[in-house]
């Protein structure tokens, strides 16, 4: 509060009124959204996918970037419309196979200020980091990379790198929608841990910010102007969880916690484990075999019994140590007698094959379920997971971090995420998720949600709707890579959640491409929040401005202020509070949000 007392009076005469402005459509034409924000930059993109497109795009519309892409074609898989959205916006197209040396100097790299190197490509990308770096020094590097381990540790060899990865930034929204739960997201913000979940779920003091008003709405509210409004909130941790929450008075117990729901199944599951198991190793016709050959004995120990006048105990010996090993015939028996002891010796015939086949097709069957990694038993309440890519591999692995039993499908046993579900001890079917027998095989009729998480659009629609024929009330979440043609499927077949990876994780890139510090990510609905750190340059609007010339209802609103080089946080800063040069803002923001912020505070470099 170092500024606010001294400065009331100049505050206040200098304080606008806030713009309010409806949420953008996501599903709007990008052209219809173009800002420009004073000089462009160049940016050079390598890549010709769904991220590369959707980033070149953000670039161009949302920040009025100069981009000029590298990629192996213009008439390939993306790039099409990657060369249309350049050609109407001043960009250029360099085709290479590869990003090197050659392709670099032919995009002019030497006068461009960042290079995002965005294939499907750990190795590869950081080959071509290195290349650039030797034809431009300074250059920024936002790379993307699925091994982040490997990308931080080689952090060091560059002067101003970014790693980033697209499946980390979507698997959340994936395994909210697949558990009916908040986004898994934290980050750390000076200090402090910083998380999202639901209002009632935490004290009121621990509320930081109101993020989205979900309930009741077509659409989510996003940063309502009434922060009560917002059922959706960021809160910060402090090392425990609320156990009752006091709201208008009226004390309300906690919802349950879903790590105690999981440990109730869990336990419900060892109950029946024994019997699962065992009609999961022997088929069903040696079942019925062994069941009619039982069925048989205790017949016949029932006749020894009545005839003999013997106990039941003796009559089952009797049958099982006398008879089943070939006792001698009687002539003086009954005709009953002679009937069940032929019987039984048909039967000392056949039980013992019948015994023996049981023993082998479970052995088998159990060596074949480890060695192939598919289910050794029928498992219910579950998640089935189609796809073990990098965002699959991602999904895969926040389930099981999250003690959420999952199954998982790929056409690939050698595929990016195999070793890692076998690793992890996930059920690992190989097969085409888009056939019913492959879907029964993972107890897909028996599942709590079905993720489909694979870069084919066309097996994706067609394993969801498979999912849906078997269990008509299955949770279905889909990967799209179109984030429009991915709302009209949920639309036209009741799924219950598609998202686009690119759409999630393009805006991130964006930003770290123009030197913005994006910190975390916030999947709502088909929607992003981003939390990221600004700062305020000199002569910029913002630069003795009030906080409240900074905020925007739907667009922006400031969580904390860092001032005298970010030794001192001020958190959640009053409206009349007044910001000077080199402040760094923590804001949680829209994507359009961003832009308007950068370019008040001077943000986009020239």
């Amino acid at each position: 509060m170092r500024r606010l007392r001294g400065n009331l009076p100049r505050v206040q005469a200098i304080t606008r009124p806030w713009s309010i402005e409806p949420p953008p459509d996501p599903s709007a034409d990008p052209a219809t959204r173009h800002v420009v924000h004073g000089p462009a930059k160049r940016v050079v993109v390598c890549g010709d996918d769904p991220l590369a497109h959707r980033l070149v795009s953000e670039l161009i519309l949302q920040y009025g970037v100069h981009v000029t892409a590298i990629m192996p074609s213009a008439k390939r898989r993306h790039g099409p419309e990657i060369a249309r959205l350049l050609s109407g916006h001043g960009g250029r197209v360099i085709e290479a196979e590869r990003p090197d040396t050659a392709a670099f100097e032919r995009a002019d790299l030497a006068g461009a200020d960042a290079l995002a190197l965005v294939k499907q490509d750990d190795i590869g990308n950081l080959d071509a980091a290195l290349q650039a770096q030797e034809v431009n020094p300074k250059i920024r590097l936002v790379i993307r990379m699925f091994n982040l381990r490997l990308g931080h540790s080689v952090r060091r060899n560059f002067a101003d790198v970014r790693v980033l990865s697209d499946a980390q930034m979507a698997a959340p929204a994936f395994v909210s929608e697949a558990l009916g739960e908040v986004a898994p997201v934290h980050v750390r913000v000076a200090q402090r841990t910083l998380f999202v979940a639901r209002r009632a779920e935490v004290r009121p003091d621990d509320v930081v910010c109101g993020l989205a008003a979900t309930i009741g709405e077509d659409e989510p509210r996003l940063l309502p102007e009434e922060q009560e409004q917002a059922d959706l909130v960021l809160a910060v941790a402090n090392g425990e969880r609320a156990a009752t929450v006091v709201e208008r008075g009226v004390h309300l117990e906690p919802r349950r916690r879903p790590r105690v729901e999981r440990l109730r199944r869990w336990w419900r599951r060892q109950l029946h484990s024994p019997l699962r198991l065992l009609r999961g190793l022997v088929s069903r016709r040696l079942w019925v075999t062994a069941a009619a050959l039982l069925a048989v004995l205790v017949a016949g120990s029932v006749v020894i019994a009545h005839y003999k006048h013997v106990s039941w105990w003796n009559a089952a010996y009797v049958t099982l140590l006398s008879e089943l090993t070939g006792a001698s015939p009687e002539l003086e028996s009954h005709w009953p007698e002679k009937v069940v002891t032929t019987l039984l010796g048909l039967v000392n015939v056949a039980l013992i094959p019948v015994i023996t086949a049981a023993v082998v097709e479970a052995v088998v069957n159990a060596r074949l379920a480890i060695a192939l990694g598919r289910l050794r038993e029928p498992v219910s309440d579950h998640v089935v997971m189609v796809g073990l890519g990098n965002v699959g591999t991602r999904v895969m692995h926040s389930f099981v971090d999250l003690g959420v039993p999952v199954v998982v499908i790929d056409r690939d046993e050698n595929a990016r995420g195999a070793q890692a579900a076998r690793a992890r001890g996930v059920p690992f079917i190989v097969g085409d998720a888009s056939n019913v027998e492959t879907l029964k095989a993972a107890s897909v009729d028996t599942c709590r949600a079905l993720v489909v998480v694979s870069t084919d659009d066309q097996a994706n629609l067609e394993a969801a709707l498979e999912g849906r024929a078997l269990k008509p009330d299955l949770r279905v979440i889909l990967r799209l890579l179109d984030g429009r043609f991915a709302d009209r499927v949920q639309r036209a077949f009741g799924i219950t959640a598609s998202r686009s990876v690119s759409y999630l994780a393009a805006p991130a890139f964006a930003a770290a491409l123009l030197e913005r510090e994006v910190i975390g990510t916030v999947p709502i609905d088909r929607r992003v929040l981003l939390l990221a750190e600004v700062p305020v340059c000199a002569g910029s609007q913002l630069d003795g401005r009030t906080v409240s010339a900074a905020q925007e209802v739907g667009g922006v609103r400031v969580l904390a202020v860092a001032t005298d080089g970010e030794r001192q946080t001020v958190w959640a800063p009053p409206g009349a509070y007044v910001l000077r040069a080199d402040d760094l803002l923590t804001v949680v923001t829209t994507r359009l949000g961003l832009g308007d912020l950068l370019s008040r505070t001077g943000g986009t470099p020239s």
